[in-house]
């Protein structure tokens, strides 16, 4: 007996203005521009211009932008091509045929970051002394605190710094996490300009080792600079164990140990003509 077709139910012409409403409403409640969204989705804001616009798109591209914005995907993508399968699976169904809807729920971060759960990255979650030299002569090493939480409305990992002697160049911003790969990457991306920073996965004993690509101020520009940079998990920092760690103090000794093994350990490899 051959296998029964999905039922398909016809929806109204006019759905697509309903799912142009939800993006539009939700894109006011977060207060986000057209820009800010296609940064936002990993896509060319002409992109978001044409959906916006009712043209087509791919489902990926509708799927990052309900995930940005926290909307349901499945009821979006229904409105937006006018139809529904009754009894066909989503993406998202179980074999009991109860549709768990995670990506929605906050449980599983969007494909361009790597579709991991929630489940998957527990681990992550938590404060994290982070260390790096400083970007003038490397004597002296930076400390602050690294903050990382999981996002309900943007399904993700997303880190925050903390205590950074240069307060005013914190950074804010999310995990990706590839499958394939054992080195992770934690990206800020504001109006155009993106700082990523590549590190091992979280290990054992709570570290993550790798580089910092980021620019620095010298003298009347900025300059792209490397730098190997350490992320230890550590809910309390010491006193005294923050800020600008020069040689003498007491902390020094140790930290630069991290960051020297960072290279020696081959965590990262720096690369001089």
């Amino acid at each position: 007996m051959k296998d029964q077709l999905p039922k398909i139910v016809p929806i109204p012409v006019d759905q697509r203005a309903k799912a142009i409403a939800q993006l539009r409403t939700a894109m006011i409640e977060k207060k986000m521009t057209q820009a800010e969204l296609a940064d936002a989705a990993d896509c060319h804001e002409k992109t978001v211009q044409n959906l916006l616009g009712g043209r087509s798109v791919r489902d990926q591209t509708l799927f990052d932008v309900c995930m940005v914005l926290g909307l349901d995907f499945e009821e979006v993508k229904d409105e937006w091509h006018g139809s529904v399968a009754v009894g066909d699976r989503g993406p998202y169904e179980t074999s009991g045929g109860t549709t768990e809807r995670r990506a929605i729920g906050g449980r599983v971060a969007p494909l361009y970051m790597g579709a991991y759960t929630r489940d998957a990255v527990d681990d992550y979650i938590g404060s994290y002394l982070t260390l790096r030299p400083d970007f003038t002569t490397g004597r002296k090493i930076i400390a602050y605190r690294t903050d990382i939480s999981w996002d309900d409305e943007w399904p993700s990992l997303l880190f925050q710094e903390r205590d950074r002697p240069d307060a005013p160049y914190s950074h804010r911003g999310r995990l990706y996490v590839p499958a394939s790969s054992s080195f992770i990457h934690l990206v800020s991306l504001t109006k155009g300009a993106m700082r990523m920073i590549v590190v091992s996965q979280l290990d054992r004993d709570g570290m993550m080792r790798g580089l910092i690509t980021t620019l620095n101020k010298q003298r009347a520009s900025y300059v792209p600079v490397a730098t190997p940079i350490v992320y230890a998990k550590q809910e309390a920092p010491a006193a005294g164990s923050l800020g600008v760690i020069a040689p003498g103090h007491a902390s020094h000794e140790a930290y630069a140990a991290l960051l020297s093994g960072t290279i020696s350990e081959g965590y990262a490899k720096l690369v001089v003509p």
